[in-house]
């Protein structure tokens, strides 16, 4: 039996908040729960793998964004693709960095670039040469996953979040292959719904292939783990007046709960019953809400929708409230804590 990859010192979770629809709330919802689990002690690792640097932009001042992606090609470079640039040119191994800390305690960023398109065909390649045992493709596939272990042992990281775009390419797809949960943020319209459609295939496809290509893979490999588990959904973004949802999304709510069980869980319960977390009756982890100016200040100041000045009392108070709830359940799903 080829022996496996060593097992992490620390016990590291790794969660991607993943949709291949945009306009979902993601990179919000990815910031203000890893930054909540942060406020509760635990420590929390953000990275950015959108090459549209979303949440770098999200954390960080407009002008120390544009120096990092100046220097990125340099000696000191501090993007994630400074990090793999060695492992895409084949000039080397991966350059540890150090993440950047954040305005919330325990709450770190690995900072994204644009060239993670161009490693997104390096990826295409790399994907091809694993199937032709080539070593050199096992590495390239895993260079992200070695990177964030790497960090992660140093900094004593608890928790890793990955913030991806909206697609599926092979950049995501080494990403989900990675993570050991996924979470699906959702609109409340009818795009989010047939894109649910798509999704659960999608990764399901992605575990089956790469459960073929990781028994063609050399003894001794630094293998993606290949087996992200479905936490559950969480939708968002709509509005709610005198304590009931707005008609609109109130119609999609219950529809979204009907297409993630057919075509999330059960696809991925086909391959394996253990890749959806929790109950059959119940994947929804909670709800964010529209939050008015809260959003904007929160992506203005790169701070927790709860910790901006701006909105009302009630607003904030709504919104700590909401994603103190989340972050326990997705606590204690990991924790295989009913609910």
């Amino acid at each position: 039996m080829r022996p496996r990859r060593p097992v992490k010192k620390n016990k590291l979770i790794r969660i991607s908040i993943f949709n291949h629809k945009g306009g979902v709330g993601k990179t919000t919802l990815t910031m203000n729960l890893a930054a909540t689990l942060a406020n509760s002690g635990k420590r929390v690792l953000l990275v950015d793998t959108d090459p549209q640097c979303n949440l770098t932009s999200y954390l960080i001042a407009d002008e120390a964004v544009d120096n990092l992606l100046d220097n990125a090609d340099t000696s000191d470079g501090q993007t994630i693709w400074s990090a793999i640039r060695p492992i895409s040119e084949a000039t080397g191994g991966i350059k540890l960095i150090r993440p950047l800390p954040t305005s919330t305690t325990n709450l770190f960023l690995l900072p994204g670039d644009i060239r993670l398109s161009e490693f997104e065909v390096d990826l295409a390649e790399f994907w091809g040469q694993c199937l032709q045992r080539k070593p050199k493709g096992f590495r390239g596939t895993a260079a992200i996953s070695e990177l964030i272990g790497q960090i992660a042992d140093e900094y004593q990281i608890d928790y890793v979040f990955y913030d991806s775009g909206p697609n599926i390419g092979p950049l995501n797809r080494s990403i989900i292959l990675d993570c050991n949960y996924f979470i699906i943020p959702v609109a409340c319209d009818l795009f989010s719904l047939r894109a649910l459609k798509t999704l659960g295939r999608t990764i399901s496809s992605w575990i089956t292939d790469w459960s073929t290509i990781s028994d063609l893979a050399p003894a001794d490999t630094y293998l993606l783990s290949g087996k992200p588990r479905f936490l559950g959904y969480v939708p968002g973004g709509f509005r709610v007046y005198g304590g009931e949802v707005a008609t609109g999304p109130s119609h999609y709510l219950s529809k979204i709960e009907k297409e993630v069980h057919s075509q999330v869980v059960s696809i991925l319960r086909k391959i394996d019953p253990e890749l959806a977390v929790g109950s059959i009756s119940n994947f929804k982890l909670g709800e964010l809400r529209h939050f008015g100016a809260l959003v904007p200040s929160s992506q203005l100041h790169g701070l927790p929708l709860y910790s901006v000045q701006a909105g009302t009392p009630e607003q904030r108070g709504q919104a700590r409230s909401a994603l103190t709830a989340l972050a326990t359940k997705v606590a204690a799903r990991i924790n295989g804590v009913p609910g």
